[in-house]
C-alpha cells in the first residue's frame, strides 16, 4: 500500500474513534496507508443519517482505493453505507466484533428504559432484531470475533457460547465474508491487540487472515 490508499477506522456505540488510535497507528505502520478515524453519533442519529455523512467523509477524501475497518456497530454503519453507496473506490474491508445478525445483550439492555433511551436510535434499528443480512458489495469482507468473555454484555446476555465478553461469536459470523478467525481477546480488547491489527493488516493487504 501507499499514502495514496485511505483506511477508514469506523468506531462503535458510545465511542468517539479515539479507543481505536493504538490500532490505526498500527495500521498506517504495518500498511504504510493513511488511516482517518469517521466520527458519528449513534445516539441521536438513525442509520440514514450517518451512511449520508460518511459518503460525505469518504467523498472529501476522494480516495483512489479505500479500506474500511468497522468495530462493534461500526460495522453495520459500513454495511448500511455499502447497501447505500456501493460505487466506491477498490478496497476491503474488515468487522471487529461487529454483531451482524443481532444482538443478545442490546437487546437485553434494552429493556431498561434509561439504558435503552441512551442507545440511540440507530442501535433499535440494526441490534434489537435480527436481521438476515448477507455480504455481497463487490469486495472482501474479513470478520474478526474475540472469545475472552470479558465485558458487561457477557452479565446481560448470559452467554453459553463463544463470546468476547459483548458480542458472541455465533452473532459476528455473516454469510458472504471471505474470511473469519476467532482470537482471545475481548471485545474492547481487541482494539489494542497487536495480533488483531496485524490480522487486519494482513486481510487488507492480501484478501484473507493468516490465522487458522
Amino acid at each position: 500500500m501507499s499514502a495514496q490508499e485511505h483506511i477508514i477506522y469506523v468506531h462503535g456505540l458510545w465511542m468517539s474513534g479515539g479507543e481505536g488510535l493504538l490500532l490505526r497507528h498500527r495500521l498506517a505502520r504495518e500498511l504504510g496507508a493513511t488511516v482517518h478515524a469517521f466520527a458519528y453519533s449513534a445516539v441521536t442519529h438513525g442509520m440514514e443519517a450517518i451512511t449520508e455523512q460518511l459518503h460525505q467523509f469518504v467523498e472529501a477524501l476522494a480516495p483512489r482505493r479505500v479500506h474500511f475497518v468497522g468495530h462493534s456497530l461500526g460495522g453495520l454503519v459500513i454495511y448500511r453505507f455499502f447497501e447505500r453507496f456501493g460505487q466506491q473506490s477498490p478496497g476491503r474491508v474488515v468487522f471487529l466484533g461487529t454483531p451482524c445478525v443481532a444482538s443478545r445483550a442490546a437487546e437485553q439492555a434494552s429493556q431498561s428504559r434509561f439504558i435503552s433511551a441512551l442507545m440511540g436510535r440507530s442501535v433499535a434499528e440494526e441490534l434489537l432484531r435480527p436481521h438476515a443480512r448477507r455480504w455481497s458489495f463487490g469486495r472482501p469482507l474479513g470478520i474478526i470475533a474475540g472469545s475472552y468473555s470479558f465485558g458487561v454484555g457477557q452479565f446481560l446476555a448470559g452467554f453459553e457460547e463463544d463470546s468476547d465478553g459483548t458480542v458472541a461469536v455465533s452473532e459476528t459470523r455473516l454469510p458472504g465474508a471471505a474470511d473469519h478467525i476467532v482470537v482471545p481477546v475481548s471485545h474492547m480488547g481487541m482494539l489494542v491487540s497487536a495480533r488483531v491489527a496485524r490480522e487486519t493488516a494482513g486481510f487488507l493487504r492480501h484478501g484473507h487472515f493468516a490465522l487458522h
